[in-house]
């Protein structure tokens, strides 16, 4: 919503919302107005949508309208991720999708055949698994964007997309480190580097038994070389973390850094009873992520385990595929996951995987972890408004994680894009999804 709202006012008791609306149209034409925006949230909130945000929304205790530019939220406490919850919540037409039914709204066919919104580009095509084709907007707020359409094209893996930049099929596309080493030194290329803010992680099916004593989980962290890995797989291009969160005011001193020590974890095993928990049997190991970087790190760690006893079978899948797994009933589909989940620049973006209130289908707390003191700590961290408090609300977190390791948290790799030198005004930052970092695309051009 922040590109939305021109201005927004917050009450000193940290409750209230004052939204001042930009001036702006849906692509069919409609001015785009406070009912949306009520429309939205309320639909965010209700679970039935089948949506994410539900247990987000959920402090959210009224939407007031006062006139078609004005919106007043109230929360029912204070939430210091309100608005960054905001910023990840796509505004939608009411005239639209107001006749759907909510239950049904998250399957109905707009989504893929004639979705609108206010952005600079609107929708033209999509064609199933190869492209998505988008139109400039010639009543966009900021002007008419300087080209008329864009193309995203999907590949089936990323050399093909390699392969395409380099032929100057596409301008631009995300790569892995190994193959933004090839662009340097190329005049007709700039590689762009940065943090992802993703932390990713050994996930812990906490609903299927095998992982319930720390024991177990201290032992998969001393099992795995974390930095053998980042140096022989990632290049460098990644950092270790010891609980959920890589940058420096979030994370105390003092933490376990579950050092490679593959005896320590022979020995942990021995003590929580192993053998008899699981012993050699074969334990299923997804993920959504498919590149051979990934399919290398999930195949060093799956031995570094295989050495203590602990019996991984690594199982990619597509992205649909993963989420039908990870939010069905049947936990023993996966009892380990490796995954990715934000880490900043909001720290408040890791309650929804770990917080008990968090657990789905509400929420995003696939792991199904339920510890009240892990709950406590960042309902506190969440609770707490003034900035110069909430660090160390934030590091009691991270010392949490730590200790209790709801996951095995791993490492924070860096993440890459490569841009043709053609390309102009090009702004883009390596982050989650590129998300809220893509800035300004209707400035975007290609020189002559």
């Amino acid at each position: 919503m922040g590109a939305l709202a021109s201005e927004f006012e917050v009450s000193p008791d940290s409750l209230s919302y004052t939204f001042r609306l930009a001036d702006a149209k849906w692509h069919d034409g409609e001015p785009f107005t406070s009912a949306d925006v009520k429309f939205t949230l309320e639909l965010a909130k209700n679970a039935e949508s089948g949506g994410l945000f539900a247990a987000r929304s959920a402090d959210i205790a009224s939407v007031e309208t006062p006139d078609e530019s004005t919106v007043i939220v109230t929360l029912s406490q204070p939430n210091s991720a309100f608005l960054s919850v905001l910023s990840y919540v796509m505004m939608l037409p009411e005239h639209a999708l107001a006749e759907i039914p909510v239950a049904e709204i998250g399957k109905n066919a707009r989504w893929s055949t004639t979705p609108i919104g206010t952005g600079p580009f609107r929708f033209v095509r999509y064609v199933s698994d190869q492209y998505v084709e988008l139109a400039a907007f010639e009543d966009y707020r900021e002007g008419r964007p300087k080209v008329d359409r864009l193309i995203n094209r999907y590949f089936a893996n990323p050399a093909a997309a390699v392969a395409a930049l380099k032929a100057g099929e596409i301008q631009f596309s995300f790569v892995e480190p190994d193959d933004a080493r090839t662009f340097d030194g190329d005049t007709a290329f700039r590689v762009i580097e940065g943090d992802s803010f993703v932390v990713n992680y050994v996930g812990f099916n906490h609903r299927v038994g095998i992982w319930d004593d720390v024991r177990v989980r201290r032992a998969v962290m001393h099992a795995i070389d974390r930095d053998a890995i980042i140096t022989s797989i990632f290049g460098g291009a990644a950092k270790r973390a010891d609980c959920g969160y890589v940058a420096d005011q979030f994370v105390p001193e003092g933490l376990d850094p579950y050092g490679y020590d593959p005896e320590k974890a022979k020995a942990l095993l021995a003590e929580a009873g192993w053998d008899e928990i699981n012993g050699a049997a074969p334990i299923s190991w997804v993920t959504y992520y498919n590149s051979p970087q990934v399919a290398n790190l999930m195949a060093a760690m799956q031995a570094m385990l295989a050495q203590v006893g602990i019996n991984v079978v690594p199982r990619a899948v597509d992205v649909p595929t993963y989420n039908g797994i990870v939010r069905g009933e049947t936990y023993a589909d996966f009892p380990m996951t490796y995954a990715g989940l934000q880490n900043g620049p909001d720290p408040a973006s890791l309650n929804v995987g770990l917080n008990g209130s968090q657990l789905p289908p509400v929420g995003n707390n696939l792991m199904r972890v339920e510890m009240p003191e892990l709950s406590s700590a960042f309902d506190a961290a969440m609770a707490e408004t003034d900035s110069a408090a909430a660090a160390g609300k934030w590091q009691q977190v991270c010392r949490a994680m730590n200790e209790q390791l709801p996951w095995g948290t791993m490492w924070v790799a860096s993440r890459y894009g490569v841009a043709s030198s053609d390309l102009v005004d090009f702004h883009w930052t390596p982050a989650p999804g590129s998300g809220p970092y893509v800035a300004h695309p209707e400035d975007w051009d290609i020189a002559p």
